[in-house]
């Protein structure tokens, strides 16, 4: 399949199809998940760590490791480090780093390691660390988007390992056909770019994909946008917004609350659009083709704009030493 587009933000969109249908199919990969869950089986607490999208991957796959009855705990890998919680010598940790390169990821791992507990990392082929599942290739857009649906993936395939009833190999095996229904109609032309504020919101493993959403709309297309869980927002949050704001619901789940914070937004003024996955997915696998839907809405808006997706951290932002903060010592 041809993946030719203007940018590498819109490729690698179009390429998760085929990246899911690999990790769901190739033995490597497969292996990979063995090797990884054998240690994991004898946790007693499993801690998932990431920073940024990595960190939104965290929490849906905590969400999806809960329901194969396991204990799991997500933190920042900064907090992590540097607030270190109360771990034992019978606890796991999952390391997500789409680059194989996030300072204080890195330095998670490296404390894990020296702890002497059962770590593994969720990153890019060919990092070469011992026990990981590798995705993708390091992506060129600093947008990322396929390590982010793969690393779920992963996660959703080690929880399958350790006895998620949801996480079945069919139900798995459809999430490819999703992906693509959502590349083929995504279901966000009419999502205006807001004067001000865009807003995303969703319950449950939702707000995750809103805060994801926003975050890949602020990098490609420089627009102000939030993601929010749909309680928070509307416990205050929603407050200063109005005409100027365009308010954006997520389903699944199908939340009371989230329908009735997208009337109230109409009633003050809001442009409100609702954006639902059909597909028959369980709402924390229909998470993966609904932030597919943000991640193209980020593409047009940013070609909308006439920014470049691909190249997100310029300026005083890039500068090596920030980036390096936190890294640990070689």
């Amino acid at each position: 399949m041809s993946h030719e587009g203007t940018t590498a933000l819109d490729r690698q969109i179009r390429s998760q199809p085929a990246a899911l249908e690999h990790m769901l199919s190739s033995p490597a990969v497969r292996e990979q998940v063995h090797l990884a869950t054998e240690g994991l089986h004898r946790a007693r607490r499993l801690w998932v760590v990431g920073t940024g999208t990595s960190l939104h991957a965290a929490e849906l796959g905590a969400a999806m490791l809960v329901e194969a009855g396991r204990t799991a705990t997500v933190v920042p890998a900064m907090q992590f480090v540097t607030q270190a919680p109360v771990i034992g010598p019978k606890d796991g940790v999952i390391v997500i780093t789409h680059t194989g390169e996030t300072s204080y990821a890195l330095a998670v791992r490296a404390l894990a390691v020296m702890a002497g507990l059962d770590t593994v990392t969720i990153t890019k082929r060919g990092s070469d660390f011992p026990r990981a599942i590798e995705t993708v290739e390091a992506e060129s857009s600093e947008t990322y988007t396929a390590s982010y649906t793969t690393a779920l993936v992963a996660l959703a395939l080690i929880a399958r390992e350790l006895g998620a009833d949801s996480m079945t190999d069919d139900v798995l095996a459809s999430i490819p056909e999703a992906v693509q229904g959502a590349i083929d109609d995504p279901g966000v032309g009419s999502i205006p770019r807001p004067d001000r504020a865009l807003v995303i919101t969703g319950g449950g493993p939702a707000s995750v994909t809103a805060r994801e959403g926003a975050l890949k709309i602020r990098e490609a297309a420089r627009v102000l946008a939030e993601g929010y869980d749909v309680e928070y927002l509307l416990h205050g949050s929603a407050v200063p917004l109005d005409h100027r704001d365009h308010l954006v619901t997520l389903t699944p789940p199908d939340e009371p609350l989230v329908a009735g914070v997208g009337t109230a937004a109409q009633a003050e003024g809001l442009g409100h659009t609702s954006v639902n996955e059909p597909s028959s997915l369980p709402p924390l696998l229909a998470q993966i083709p609904l932030t597919v839907r943000l991640q193209l809405l980020a593409l047009r808006m940013a070609q909308e704009g006439g920014h470049d997706p691909d190249r997100v951290i310029v300026g005083a932002w890039a500068d090596e030493a920030l980036w390096r903060t936190g890294a640990p010592e070689e």
